[in-house]
This record gives structure tokens, sequence and C-alpha cells, in this order.
């Protein structure tokens, strides 16, 4: 069974919510007694549990560097919806003192209970998670019985005296067990859990699976309810096992997110009970109690209509940003970065690990959205070009080492520290500078081999050993750049060779004089290309990283790598011209036959070269190639589209990728212009939102 991708988390966030009215209004209370309590009593209780698995889900999906903001804006939430029933709780005459007590920890209203739990539960969840999801697991199962005890099966706990006192103490501080400690933890990890799981399952399988769970935790609950044991009934024994089911069958259908279905989800969860006194106070001034609020299945669904109307006219009311790609755009291929990534380690070998070098906003690619893909795709070693990128990684969440290859100002070395940067030593004061701060900063060595850009020479072994003795640096590896290994002339190959001759003779100099250097590498994309037997530990993976060469120039080895950004627009404007009319700035293009010109809205203030159209340069319209021409204008570009006369206003334009079995590469329009593709990608403008190809 293939099953049908559609964004399912979030629309069953609206499906959870619906439970949750039917929890607190119950529709069949005066119908079907003992199908209502099924509904409101068993089913409804997936609902809390789902919401707390997608918290954890995507948390744990971004290594949990996520949890402060989440944390913040979650008790953001809670602290507006506490103030909005304030008045209720005024009404209802509790005390400042219950307030507190309940806000921080059951609940200042009473659906309001899952925040807490929340708040404090992702907390617990993430401890555990620490120790692994084994233990992890393990932990909030016994602490999920613990709760049990003193929910579903209070009547059968009871009967042991200890267990009794127990929950008598508990009883004392919180009024439930589904709390933070004993409830919430269990579902965040079973979400977190799941989302390291590779590989699909059989959606049918899935489904089939929930289906036996639902039914016996139905039947544990009827049994329960028979017996008269509940002092709740937020908590089954099957109910963990129904929500991995029901939680995998979503996944096996997700793709794709929808913030409406969220947002609306959410304000029908907080406006509910608003709704509730507001349908009983409409009731009594109508004199209608006995329809509205006497027959539980209207009151019902007079409450719920009411509480998606108001959700609804908010979400339509919410400030709304423009869709991303409702211009131009950049469009990073995921799978295709984690694939380059492999191929790279591959040729680096089992012994030398991959630096992903992401300085220059990643090459033009998005410095933290690739810098988070690479690594959870495992990678550990990251280079920028200065400071702020390296700061800007940190704030993000990027952790492993990450080394700062451009020039630093040595009075700012605290910052080195304080983020714990790696520092390059471009040269003997530099270093010096650096060790007099005060601070201890972990540096590479920068070694001059023969490029004399920056770097300590080479030969110099007495300068290299003098500064791996300076206590205030913590030398973490040396390295060095070649200068021409991404051409395979003789003249080239022997400089580069000398080069990296150098750069041996000198580490092992300075392993001859008793200094560990730490991590050694040589080799950037073109020397992965083209030299790999130097590679030593580490190699510096750049531009090949983003599956393009810098160039159309030939290299020894032929990687499998693939590119990872698309460059699309989308089209403004259409409109004939006569054979002889002119267009653009300058009356730069005249028509040479009836034309069908169009206006794409992107240019020159996006990064693109500005006289790509008069070196050729072209476009891809519904897969047809179609020529610039003109001027090309600060913001919009003039595109013959004659041959794809079906094009219309709103379609995509590919200024670099594919589309269709046609492609535009980003080496093509670098020659074009040239140059080569580390310019061209790297001056991409940032007012060109970056989409994940899997969003379009």
């Amino acid at each position: 069974m293939t099953a049908r991708r559609i964004p399912a988390l979030d629309w069953f966030r609206l499906a959870a919510v619906f439970l949750v009215v039917v929890n607190h209004t119950s529709p069949l209370g005066d119908l079907a007694p003992l199908a209502d309590f099924w509904l409101a009593r068993v089913l409804a209780r997936l609902a809390v549990p789902f919401y707390l698995m997608v918290s954890g889900y995507f948390l744990a999906a971004k290594d949990w560097r996520g949890l402060i903001p989440f944390w913040r804006r979650s008790t953001l939430v809670y602290l507006i919806a506490a103030v909005l029933y304030l008045p209720l709780n005024l009404y209802a005459g509790v005390s400042p003192g219950e307030w507190l007590r309940d806000f921080l920890w059951q609940g200042s209203f009473y659906h309001l209970w899952y925040f807490p739990a929340l708040l404090w539960g992702v907390l617990i969840a993430r401890g555990l998670a620490r120790l692994g999801m084994p233990l992890a697991l393990g932990a909030a199962s016994l602490l999920y019985l613990v709760g049990l005890g003193g929910d579903s099966y209070y009547g059968f706990a009871a009967q042991v005296p200890a267990l009794r006192n127990l929950y008598a103490i508990l009883f004392h501080w919180a009024g439930q067990t589904r709390n933070g400690l004993f409830y919430a933890p269990m579902f965040l990890l079973l979400g977190a859990a799941l989302a390291k799981r590779t590989g699909r399952q059989s959606a049918r399988l899935i489904a089939g699976g929930f289906a036996a769970a639902l039914t016996g935790m139905s039947a544990e609950g009827l049994w329960l309810h028979r017996l008269q044991v509940q002092r709740h009934d937020s908590m089954y024994l099957l109910l963990p096992v129904c929500m991995v089911l029901l939680f995998q069958l979503l996944l096996a259908c997700n793709s794709g997110r929808r913030r409406t279905a969220r947002d609306l989800a959410l304000l029908v969860y907080l406006l509910h009970p608003g709704c509730i006194v507001a349908v009983r106070g409409l009731a009594r001034l109508t004199g209608i109690w006995a329809l509205l609020v006497d027959n539980s299945l209207v009151h019902f669904c007079a409450v719920l209509a009411t509480s998606f109307a108001a959700g609804w006219l908010l979400v339509r009311l919410r400030p709304m940003p423009p869709p991303r790609d409702s211009r131009a755009w950049r469009e990073v291929d995921a799978d295709a970065l984690r694939h380059n990534v492999q191929v790279l380690q591959y040729a680096a070998g089992a012994n030398c690990r991959l630096m992903a070098v992401v300085k220059a906003d990643a090459y033009g690619h998005g410095a933290r959205q690739c810098a988070r893909i690479l690594q959870r795709a495992g990678v550990r070693d990251f280079a920028v070009a200065c400071l702020s990128e390296g700061i800007a990684l940190r704030k993000a969440g990027i952790r492993g080492n990450l080394l700062v290859l451009g020039w630093t100002d040595p009075k700012l070395a605290p910052l080195l520290s304080r983020w714990r940067l790696t520092q390059a030593v471009i040269s003997v004061e530099h270093g010096q500078a650096l060790a007099a701060q005060g601070c201890r900063v972990r540096v590479h060595l920068a070694l001059d081999t023969g490029m004399h850009r920056v770097g300590i020479p080479a030969g110099d072994t007495a300068a290299l050993a003098g500064l791996c003795r300076l206590p205030g640096l913590q030398v973490k590896g040396v390295f060095s750049h070649l200068c021409v290994s991404d051409e395979l002339t003789p003249e080239s190959e022997a400089y580069t060779r000398r080069q990296a001759d150098a750069f041996r003779t000198a580490v092992e100099m300075l392993h001859r004089a008793g200094i560990q250097p730490g991590d050694i590498h040589l080799l950037a994309s073109y020397g992965i290309w083209n030299y790999p037997e130097y590679h030593f530990d580490l190699v510096r993976a750049g531009i090949a990283l983003y599956g393009v060469q810098s160039d159309a120039s030939a290299t020894r080895r032929k990687l499998d790598l693939q590119p990872v950004l698309a460059l699309k627009a989308r089209i403004a404007h259409i409109e004939w011209l006569d054979t002889g009319e002119t267009a653009g700035y300058g009356r730069a293009f005249t028509a040479p036959r009836p034309t069908l010109l169009a206006v794409a809205a992107i240019g020159y203030a996006d990064g693109l070269p500005r006289h790509l159209p008069e070196r050729g340069g072209r476009v891809l319209v519904r897969g047809v190639s179609c020529p610039m021409v003109g001027r090309m204008c600060m913001d919009q570009l003039l595109v013959d589209v004659t041959q794809a006369p079906q094009t219309a206003i709103g379609d995509v334009v590919t200024l670099i990728g594919c589309e269709g079995g046609a492609s535009i590469s980003a080496e093509e329009v670098a020659q074009r212009c040239g140059t080569i593709t580390n310019e061209l990608l790297s001056r991409l403008g940032t007012r060109l939102p970056l989409l994940r190809r899997t969003e379009k």
C-alpha cells in the first residue's frame, strides 16, 4: 500500500483539537452514556499525546537545538492564555496563591494544564534524552506507570497502603498525575524516538496495528470504567502503543506543512472553553437553555462551530508574510547535499574527515540551513571566513569544530573563546598577539608553502615551534592551501607537489621537535579532485560540496557530485512586440520578428551579473530554453519566450537548475560572464529566499 503524501501531521492537529472539544462537551452524554464515555474518555485521549509527540518529534529532528526558543514561545502562548482566562478565575473566586500554584504546575484554567505539562515535560525529556534513547524511554515508562497508578488504575493502586500514601502526597501538590513529570515525558520521547527512525514501513500494516491497539485500549477503558477504579481517565496502558502506531501512520503519509492548520488548531484549543461559556451565556439570555445546553449533541455542535469560527476569523486577521516563492528564490536540494557528503567522504578515505566550508553564506546556499543539514549528516568539522560567520553558526546550534580561516583582530580573542571557535593563525605576529590577550584560544597554524597570501613560512620550524609553545594558544591543527591545484599543466603539477612536499616536511619537523600539531589538512576542493595522495586528517570541501566546479576545466578524478542549488524567478509580465519594436534601457533589444517578450522578476540586485544577457544568457521556461535580451535591470530581466508561446504570468523561470529534460548549470552561467562559480553563487543576494527542494 502506497500512502498518499499530504501534510498529515498538520491536518491531524485539527482532528486532535476536535477530540479535545469532544472531551470537554461530551456530545453523546444524554443520548448514549457508554458510547459517550468511549468517545470522550477513550478515543479523545489520543489528542494531547499527539501534540506532545509532535513537539518531541520536531525538537529531536533538529537535535534539540531549538529547545530554548520553543520553550520561550510556548511560555508566551501560555501567559497570553492565562491572562485571557483570568477574569473567569476571578469570577470563580480563585485566590492569588491558588492561581499561582496552578499556573506553575497544573494549569491556570482546566484546559491549560497542557502547557505546564509541556514546559516541565520537555525539560525532563531533554535531560533523559542525554542518557540515550533506550534509557530515556525506560525512565519515562517508569514515570508513566507511576502516573497510571494515580489515574485510570488508582482504584487498584490505592489498595496498597504505601502507594495510597505516596499518591496522597502527590495529590497534595497536584490534583492529577497527567502532568509534566509522569505524563508528558513519555510522549515527548516517543516522538523524539520516531524522529530518528529511518526507512518506511507499510502503511497498511501500521493501520492494522493501530486498529488492533485502539480496540485493545477501548476494551481496557471500558473494563476500568465498569469496575469504577478510575480516579481520572487520561492514562491507559495501551495509550503509548496506540500513539506510536498512529504517529507512524501519519508519518507514512506526511509531506509538507500547513501553517493555517497549525494555527487554527492552536486557536481552537485556546478558545473553546471561552466559547463554552459564551454558548451557555447565549442560552441563558435567549431562554433556549434546554436546546443549547441540556441537549448535549447540540451543545457540542454549537461550541465546535463557535470555536472554529472564532479561530478561523483570527487566522484570517493575522499578518500574512508573502510566500517565499512569490518573486525570485534560491532552491536548495538537501538530498543532493547529503549525497555529496557521502561521495566526498568516500573520496577522502576512511581515515580522513570531511571539513565543510560554509563561508560566504555557504557559497550562496545558506550557511545556517546547509550547516544544519550537514550536521545531521554526520559532519563535525566546519570552516568559515570570519568571526561573525562563526558566531552566527554557533547561534544557529552548530556544534563541533568551527575553524575561522580568515583574519580576526587579536583584540577579539575573548569572542573566539566565548563561542568555542578555532582561529587560523596567519602570521607569527598574529599568533603572538592572540596569545597575549589573556585567554586561551584554539588555533590552527596556517603554513605558507608558496601561495604567499597568508601564513607562516613552512620552513621556519623555530617560529612554528615557538607558537606551539605559547601558553595562550591551544594548537589544534596545521594547514596550508594549494594555489594551482585546479590546473593540470606540467608546470602547475610540479608547483603543487613542491607545495605538498614543503608542507609535509614542516609537519615532520614539528613531530621531530616533540610537538603534536593536531589535525593536518592541505586539500581543498580541487585537491580532492586532483591530488588524493595528499589526504591527511581533514579535507576542506568548499565548492565541490555544493556539486559544482569553479569552471569547466578537467579534473583528474570524476566524482558523482550533484548540484545543490537552483535559481528561479516568476514571470511578472508578458506582451507581444512587432518586428522592429524596441524594449528596455537604451532600447537595447530590437525585435527581429513578432516577439513574445516576458519580464522575469529578478535582476542584478539579486546578484546576477548585469552583462549576462549580452553574453548569451538564457533561462528555461516550461522546459524550453529562452534567451535573455536587452539590458538587465536592477530588479527585472527581459526574456524572449516566443518559442514557449504558452507562457503565462506567474510561470517559473529557471536561471540555474533543471526543468523537464533541460538544464542550465552554474558553470555555464559563470563561463558566459568570464568568472567562476565561486563568485557567481556567493554573490547571490540575501533578498532571495531559501527554499528546500522538498518544499516545492
